[in-house]
């Protein structure tokens, strides 16, 4: 598959909205300038879009072979995060941060322990990973909801919400997740990112800003702090720190989202 361009990326988003389709580019040669042609101006309400997409969709918007894949995936989820709780690398990690959490209101699935709701995020993202068994996106290789899960869990401990809208919050990120991914891959995997954590964090934050109830322009301004957090490089697959890439991503994306809940801003073109 040829590298996908962004500009055609963002332009089709723009015009078709987020469940719009993505092509690929055109070959090479029809790409070449044409001097009597102007540019077209880059589109400058992608992130707009999609933050307005996910703050107006409902579970009752969403066709029913979806939800019984969204309840297919945190089925998933929660056995993987079980499966990986008892990991050497969730033991190393919290006693490492352990001394560092604040209150602990979250729990760590699987374990006695309980965390604070970020390195609560951050934790079971990383317990959800290790054994990699988790769902996959197969067009992407993005495991979706370990970055998306993990941060929605945490924050539902805190500020309790109904089964329906849980589902709903969680759909939205995966989804945004996932068609952000499929705009940059493969190109954006083959340079050496690991895209379960650099897309990933969007979708953490679309699904918990949802859950938080924040307006369109708060939206707007966690999905732009979501895009100055990246993690995750391939470099580090076979070791530990490849299952702390959907963690951090995770704990990334519930703090944009509530850094804007509280109007802390961002650019307004973040995914521009």
């Amino acid at each position: 598959m040829p590298a996908l361009d962004r500009r055609q990326f963002l332009g089709t988003l723009s015009a078709s909205g987020v469940f719009g389709l993505i092509g690929d580019p055109a070959p090479a040669a029809a790409q070449a300038p044409n001097p009597a042609a102007a540019p077209a101006p880059a589109p400058t309400d992608v992130t707009r879009t999609l933050a307005r997409w996910a703050l107006a969709l409902r579970l009752d918007d969403v066709p029913a072979p979806v939800v019984k894949e969204a309840r297919r995936t945190l089925l998933n989820w929660v056995g993987c995060a079980l499966g990986g709780a008892r990991h050497e690398t969730v033991d190393r990690a919290l006693a490492a941060l352990t001394p560092f959490f604040g209150a602990a209101r979250a729990s760590v699935l699987g374990r006695t322990e309980r965390a604070d709701v970020l390195h609560a995020a951050l934790l079971n993202g990383i317990a959800s990973h290790v054994h990699d068994f988790d769902d996959t996106h197969l067009k992407t290789v993005i495991h979706p909801a370990g970055p998306v899960v993990s941060a929605l869990l945490a924050l539902a401990e805190q500020q309790p919400m109904r089964g329906r809208d849980f589902m709903t919050a969680m759909i939205a990120g995966i989804e945004a997740e996932c068609r952000i991914g499929n705009a940059v891959y493969p190109a954006h995997y083959d340079r050496g990112w690991h895209i379960t954590g650099t897309a990933g964090v969007f979708g953490a934050a679309i699904a918990t800003g949802k859950a938080l109830g924040l307006t369109e322009r708060q939206m707007v301004w966690a999905i732009g702090i979501a895009a100055t957090q990246p993690v995750g490089l391939r470099e580090m697959f076979g070791s530990m720190t490849k299952s702390f890439h959907p963690g951090r991503a995770a704990q990334n994306g519930l703090t944009a989202a509530l850094l804007a809940q509280r109007d802390f801003t961002s650019t307004e073109v973040g995914l521009e």
